[in-house]
């Protein structure tokens, strides 16, 4: 255990290496931004085939934007010279890429599966505010392979929310000289202002054995290309058609459950309508969601519970249009508190809830934008039928100030008649001293429900998330009766603060020319009751963190750490911490190696005290691309070794992800998991076949056993065998 002296010398140490290290001065060159505006050109509807091949006379007489050198040297000459075209027709927005690559053998790709991250792949991402408010986005990402992924951006998240499936296509072909995309939005897909004749546009290229980002407007190190606040405008658009709004999506599945000797026939879908061509309402009955992929599992060595995304495709439609306030989340964008956690909805306490029905309203109005949900569910073993009810309102009162409320109603377990009222205001603006970010916001909430004590809450935050330095800070205040029950709120009865500063250098003398971007790291997490006594605090340092050149990362990271236990906590089977207070010390280490190649590989080990023992934890992982992103195979482990007076343990989580692409509209995938915290073995197979952009076919397998790998006397058994066939149309109109 250190002393506070040896502490306060080892701050003092990670304080002044980054100016005894990086003495050169880090890459702050800046330039404008090398765009302003573009017209759309418009074709008479099917000139275009989609193919990848840019021969179409249309493509002659489009506009030419050219994209600039973003990252790492803004403004400066590259040889991956990028061009992109724009046309239209009344209901299709088309562009055309071409991507020259001094070396197109070495183009990275890892996946071809529909909202993979593409992070680590050439690629490809179309940012598009077609309300030209800041605040909402669509994005849509394209891999040289072909593989396609769209999402949607909201003000206060750092990146997009991937669960959102619009109606698109794109066809990439390679060339002798680089590679060449052609993509078709289809505009019936989109929400958008009638009669507004400019949206809001940001094109980017990625080339990640070179780590390096072309953009077109603001080429600024600053700049995100998610960022809605630095864009360039797209005119012309307002011939561009939604149609009669109607979208009418059925399903039919056939399901068997081997374990349980059932099977299911069922029908069901979705009514959606454009009440105005930027406000849609959607209807549905009896949906499944049988083609969602399977959570991944997670150690939990807290006492609280644990975070998982929405990934069904009714309820994350729209997801952004429910944020609330900013900064919510920890430094690993988990939450720390979230108001509407769409996942409440349809589970309760782990158990799947039928949902009979739902309804929704989603889009803007002007300044104003809205959100709604309205959902009934079937009986479970703990409740009966269930009304829910979540709507979120906000008014942009200006460029950079948004405000808003949230309403919550009804409990997931039938237990309370709860209700949850919050309202919250965010600032943002990219113009803070001339070109910097910043962010301000601020919140505030209440719920009604029977439980004594302080039912409200409160939180501030500021960032300011700009490339040389990074930070933030933060308070947040939540009573012990706060319960947002269709929400997610961990830690009610508490204070929580939060100080982060990050410096991050680009070295540019020669000693130091390995590496690409130092991360200097300081966070001070702290939790106390309502009383002011300390439950937690969290110092994060990071003295060694750092991006090569040639793509690898390295990192060195002292934690200590303070755990005050009101309650005696059983962190393992059999092992049960009392009551008390605890200094611990942790150490991380971290390698892995360039996302751009084929094989990639690393861990992360990290060790040291805990609580009033030792805990040693390894984090290897592998991960394999071949057949030019076709076949993916990706295992991964976590081993925790525990030694603690009260008892030892050995926790195990095993994952292997492998997908075979017999083309970006054909994809097989297969999840398998064991974990010996609960000794259950899970398989997850999916066949995703997308007959056209909004037609897809499903076959899933959900496999469980109750088993064990380090035991060979422990007999094995299904807990669950279930195979389902879904069919998806969509007719839009």
């Amino acid at each position: 255990m250190s002393s506070t002296s040896s502490r306060m010398a080892m701050l003092m140490v990670i304080i002044v290496i980054p100016s005894a290290l990086v003495h050169a001065q880090s890459v702050i060159a800046r330039k404008p931004s090398a765009a302003s505006g573009v017209g759309l050109t418009l074709i008479p509807s099917g000139a275009i085939t989609l193919d990848g091949s840019l021969d179409e006379s249309a493509w002659a007489t489009a506009p030419v934007l050219r994209l600039t050198q973003q990252d790492p040297h803004p403004g400066e000459p590259t040889p991956y010279r990028t061009e992109v075209r724009l046309l239209a027709d009344a209901k299709h927005l088309y562009l055309g890429i071409t991507c020259i690559d001094p070396d197109p053998s070495r183009l990275s790709v890892h996946t071809l599966a529909r909202d993979s991250d593409q992070t680590d792949d050439d690629h490809l991402t179309i940012v598009l505010d077609p309300f030209g408010n800041r605040r909402l986005g669509y994005v849509f990402q394209v891999n040289a392979g072909g593989g396609r992924t769209d999402g949607l951006i909201s003000p206060a998240s750092r990146l997009p929310s991937y669960d959102w499936d619009g109606i698109w296509n794109a066809k990439v072909k390679r060339t002798a000289d680089g590679w060449a995309a052609e993509i078709q939005i289809d505009t019936h897909s989109l929400q958008f202002p009638h009669g507004m004749d400019r949206w809001r546009f940001n094109v980017q290229r990625y080339v990640p054995r070179s780590q390096l980002s072309l953009q077109w407007a603001d080429i600024t190190l600053d700049s995100r290309i998610f960022d809605l606040a630095r864009m360039g405008t797209l005119t012309g658009v307002g011939t561009l058609e939604q149609g009669l709004g109607l979208d009418v999506a059925p399903y039919a599945l056939l399901r068997h459950d081997s374990v349980r000797n059932d099977t299911v026939a069922q029908v069901g879908g979705d009514v959606r309508y454009n009440v105005t061509p930027s406000l849609a309402a959607t209807v549905t009955f009896n949906p499944d969601f049988a083609e969602a992929e399977a959570d991944t599992d997670q150690i939990n060595l807290t006492r609280f519970p644990l975070f998982y995304p929405e990934k069904r495709r009714f309820f994350s439609e729209g997801s952004n249009l429910f944020t609330f306030g900013a900064g919510l989340t920890d430094n690993t964008d988990v939450p720390i508190f979230l108001p509407f956690y769409s996942r409440n909805v349809g589970l309760v306490n782990g158990q799947a809830v039928r949902v009979d029905s739902g309804a929704k309203l989603l889009g803007s109005m002007g300044p104003w934008s809205v959100g709604a949900l309205d959902v009934e569910t079937g009986r479970s073993s703990i409740s009966g039928p269930i009304h829910l009810f979540a709507g979120r309102l906000t008014y942009d009162v200006d460029d950079h100030l948004r405000v808003g409320t949230l309403l919550t109603s009804g409990d997931p377990t039938g237990q309370s008649h709860n209700s949850f009222a919050g309202t919250d205001a965010v600032w943002h603006t990219s113009t803070f001293r001339g070109d910097k970010n910043l962010i301000l916001s601020g919140w505030a909430a209440h719920s009604s429900d029977p439980l004594p004590g302080r039912h409200s809450g409160w939180g501030l935050y500021a960032e300011y998330p700009n490339d040389l330095w990074r930070g933030y800070t933060s308070i947040n205040v939540f009573g012990e009766a706060l319960d947002p029950a269709l929400g997610f709120l961990p830690r009610p009865g508490t204070r929580q603060y939060d100080v982060y500063l990050d410096y991050r250098p680009r070295p540019t003398s020669q000693a130091l020319s390995w590496a690409r971007q130092f991360f200097y790291e300081l966070e001070v997490r702290q939790v106390s009751d309502l009383h002011g006594v300390t439950q937690t605090r969290r110092i994060f340092t990071a003295p060694l963190n750092v991006d090569a050149e040639s793509g690898e990362h390295f990192e060195f990271d002292w934690i200590p750490e303070y755990e005050a236990l009101t309650a005696p906590f059983e962190i393992a089977h059999n092992v049960t911490l009392p009551v008390g207070r605890y200094h611990f010390d942790r150490y991380h280490f971290e390698a892995q190696s360039s996302e751009a190649r084929p094989w990639r590989f690393g861990s992360m080990v990290e060790v040291g005290d805990f609580y009033t023992g030792r805990l040693t934890q390894y984090m290897p992982f592998i991960d394999w691309t071949g057949l030019q992103g076709k076949l993916r195979i990706k295992l991964s482990n976590e081993t925790d070794f525990g030694r603690l007076p009260q008892g030892g343990f050995i926790q195990r989580l095993y994952l292997l992800k492998a997908s075979y692409a017999f083309s970006p509209d054909l994809i097989f995938s297969t999840l398998a998991q064991y974990d010996s915290t609960i000794g259950h073995i899970g398989l997850n197979v999916r066949l995703q076949w997308t007959i056209a952009p909004g037609r897809d076919f499903f076959f899933v397998l959900n496999h469980g056993v109750e088993a064990s790998v380090t035991d060979p006397n422990t007999h094995a058994f299904p807990v669950a065998n279930v195979v389902t066939a879904k069919l998806r149309w969509d007719f839009r109109e």
